[in-house]
């Protein structure tokens, strides 16, 4: 057990906390107290380099040590401090809704880096979850007309919650991909993107004990790859211009299945790497 210092200061909390989360196999230990620190105090993360010294009040400390209790336990960051930063917006997660991953940003750069200089596009984003897509989108592009859905109320209404914060004004839709029924047939769109859930239940075991303890299993998991991105490329077909594109984020190990599922329906596509070389986005057209 991490020896408990006389004195809690910055730097004596940060020493003790990443030892004790080491013990408890957490993972990003160091990361994880930084974390929780910045949050206590209302600072930046670097900041607290300049402040090792500093003591921590009764008051301090009685807001840090439940955080700590509950990292302890693998609870994720984002669901302890109630929010993260996605594309410089700031989005609000609860337990209902998938926190966003770094991949998925690098989906908005992806379409902002081929469609950012165009005006006036429709575009839907597909399982929104906590709104991180579109928002980032949106902000980017205010005179883009974004539409959102997903099938889960309570996704929807965090969603719709991190749009007021963001100041973007989004159409968010109760739907469900495997059965839409919200669009008509002759509603298009310029570019439709989705990171569905892709990952198959077979494959929770070895998902992080955060991940799969934690997180939303409607979020995670699909009963196939093939029933997921179906549906997808189903509705795509519809409600895509012929000149428009689709945007997926993909599970590195099925890439090749959705690219098959995809030009055997007739569809030009690129597979796009991710800044770890995976095969992780999917453009598609038609």
């Amino acid at each position: 057990m991490a020896e408990v210092p006389s004195v809690w200061t910055v730097l004596s909390m940060m020493e003790w906390a990443t030892a004790f989360f080491e013990e408890k196999n957490i993972r990003s230990p160091r990361l994880s107290i930084e974390w929780l620190l910045a949050e206590t105090l209302s600072v930046k993360r670097l900041d607290l380099y300049m402040l090792y010294d500093r003591p921590l009040s009764e008051d301090e400390l009685n807001l840090l040590r439940p955080m700590v209790k509950r990292r302890a336990l693998h609870e994720p960051l984002q669901y302890i401090t109630g929010e993260t930063e996605f594309y410089k917006a700031t989005i609000k997660v609860e337990p209902g809704v998938l926190i966003p991953r770094p991949e998925t940003e690098q989906l908005v750069e992806l379409v902002l880096g081929e469609h950012g200089l165009q005006e006036n596009l429709k575009v839907l984003d597909i399982g929104t979850g906590s709104g991180c897509i579109p928002i980032a989108l949106k902000s980017q592009q205010p005179s883009w007309k974004v539409y959102a859905t997903d099938i889960s109320v309570d996704a929807l209404g965090i969603a719709k919650k991190n749009a007021t914060l963001n100041e973007v004004n989004i159409t968010f839709l109760k739907d469900d991909i495997l059965n839409p029924s919200y669009f008509e047939p002759d509603e298009f769109f310029d570019l439709i993107i989705s990171n569905p859930p892709y990952i198959l239940k077979e494959e929770k075991e070895i998902l992080d004990e955060e991940v799969k303890k934690y997180e939303p299993e409607r979020a995670l998991f699909c009963s196939s790859t093939e029933q997921m991105y179906g549906g997808i490329q189903k509705f795509a077909r519809q409600h895509l211009q012929q000149k428009g594109e689709l945007y997926l984020e993909l599970h590195e190990i099925h890439a090749e299945q959705v690219e098959k599922l995809f030009t055997e329906k007739d569809w030009q596509v690129h597979l796009e790497q991710d800044y770890d070389r995976k095969p992780r986005f999917l453009k598609a057209s038609k």
